[in-house]
């Protein structure tokens, strides 16, 4: 048998989109058309409009036909997210073909639509600026002009072939009726179409909640499934490539301080640098005071701190570190402490995310403290808050950053929360925080539940707060269900 020769792999165009071409493994198919399709509010046409401005930036020019929206409207639209289109089309680097609808109903005429006079101007378009990109927007408005629904498939072969003969990259938008189902409106853009992208903007527990999906590249391979995005005021998509992460970070063996000397001993000798640490609590129990020492023995050890704080403004985090004998203010002033607050409801969790990632890229910090992720749990829904983690901790384990993230239970006396149970697996160690009923009386208990990947104590001491922080005793001896919220004198106890 004759063994054919193999066909070389398709050639991946960089988008520039950030997040995008790691979902794409390495871009758009370069030379073809892809059909990005999805639901009015979705962002089809920032995404065709950044898809050009990130090749202008990098040297490559383009062509944006408009079926809907006048060039003007676009033009003062994308200009909104920092593009500069009208110097670019000054330059020549950016083109807008006109094919939008007139206003002037007397100029509306009946009987057949023929795109031969438009591809003739995309032709012209391309071949007069050298272009390398193409967006169209969009495959509706230009096919309702169809009297015959039979005629759109033919048309859309004619558009492709015309598209993949001039050489371009082109990104054709096309509207859907709903979130989940048919692909597009007329049931025939994803077959003739080489790629298809769906973008989804699903409303869930009433806030909405931006997704992305390669549904096909013809010939070459993508990650599968839907990945958050969102949409920037001055950059435009921004996808979270979360399981296209890989699980390739560096383990350190340097140990740091949890700023609490004798927690430390409860550790092994320290946390890991590159650790990511848990602490769970009732209200009350000491969350925020151990998030404080985290960042003090790290100021301490003249580290930089990031902290990132959704309960509390700065200034009332300010006042209650200084009354655990922490000031935070020197810090702030010379440069080692950034302290970010925000309200969870101001913006959805991929925008936070993706806040927090730039705030740690500007600022660059060694230890990461975040108060609290009950308080952004209630702000999406379980899915997109385990990918929020997911993506938050892989960030910083990547950096080599110490994290630290406080949980509320949502009982005083113990149990296990519901933000416990998403992210124990994420985190490499969890310290749970209990109050504990004896005698009469209302006491503090901690334990070290769990250390990845080193030895610890797992005896649960008692402890105690006061002006000058958190001071851990002795263990609990002769006492059972402490973590259950039930604590009992084990018979012949002493205690």
């Amino acid at each position: 048998m004759t063994e054919q020769p193999a066909q070389p792999a398709v050639e991946k165009l960089p988008t520039g989109i950030p997040g995008f071409d790691a979902v794409a493994n390495g871009g758009l198919p370069a030379g073809r058309a892809t059909l990005v399709a999805g639901t009015p509010g979705s962002a089809k046409t920032v995404l065709a409009g950044q898809f050009l401005a990130t090749g202008i930036e990098a040297g490559a020019a383009g062509v944006f036909v408009t079926c809907e929206e006048s060039p003007a409207d676009l033009r003062r639209n994308l200009s909104a997210f920092g593009w500069p289109i009208a110097a670019w089309e000054a330059s020549g680097r950016w083109r807008f073909v006109d094919a939008s609808p007139a206003i002037d109903v007397d100029a509306l005429e009946a009987g057949s639509y023929d795109l031969g006079g438009l591809v003739a101007r995309i032709r012209h378009a391309v071949e007069q600026s050298g272009a390398q990109r193409l967006a169209i927007d969009s495959l509706a408005a230009l096919f309702s002009r169809f009297p015959d629904a039979r005629q759109v498939r033919w048309d859309l072969y004619r558009i492709a072939s015309q598209l993949k003969a001039l050489g371009v990259t082109a990104v054709m938008t096309a509207e859907r009726d709903a979130e989940y189902g048919g692909v597009a409106r007329y049931g025939v853009e994803e077959f003739v179409a080489d790629n298809v992208v769906i973008l989804r903007n699903v409303l869930e527990a009433e806030t909405r909640r931006r997704t992305l999906e390669i549904l096909k590249f013809r010939g070459t391979h993508h990650q599968k499934g839907e990945y958050p995005f969102t949409i920037r005021p001055d950059s435009g998509v921004v996808v979270i490539p979360l399981s296209a992460m890989e699980l390739v970070q560096r383990s350190s063996d340097t140990r740091v301080t949890s700023g609490n000397a004798a927690l430390d001993t409860m550790c092994g000798g320290g946390i890991y640098r590159d650790s990511i640490v848990l602490v769970s609590g009732a209200t009350g129990t000491g969350k925020t005071l151990m998030a404080t020492e985290f960042t003090a023995g790290g100021l301490a050890a003249g580290e930089r701190c990031l902290l990132l704080a959704f309960e509390e403004s700065r200034d009332q985090l300010i006042r209650n570190a200084r009354g655990w004998g922490v000031e935070y203010e020197p810090a702030e002033a010379g440069g080692a402490l950034q302290i970010r607050c925000d309200y969870p409801e101001a913006a959805g969790l991929e925008d936070h995310l993706v806040r927090i990632k730039e705030a740690i890229d500007a600022f660059r910090p060694q230890r990461v403290a975040l108060d609290s992720l009950t308080a952004l749990e209630r702000v999406a829904s379980p899915r997109g808050f385990r990918e929020f983690v997911i993506g938050l901790t892989s960030f910083i384990k990547e950096r080599e950053i110490a994290g630290l993230f406080t949980a509320s239970t949502p009982s005083l006396m113990g149990g296990a929360s519901v933000t416990e149970a998403h992210i124990s697996t994420l985190t490499d160690s969890i310290i749970l925080l209990r109050y504990v009923e004896m005698g009469g009386e209302v006491q503090r208990g901690l334990t070290v539940l769990k250390m990845r990947g080193a030895a610890h104590e797992r005896s649960i001491r008692q402890f105690t707060i006061d002006q000058r922080g958190m001071h851990i005793g002795a263990p609990f001896r002769g006492v059972e269900g402490i973590l259950e919220g039930h604590p009992n004198r084990m018979l012949g106890s002493d205690y």
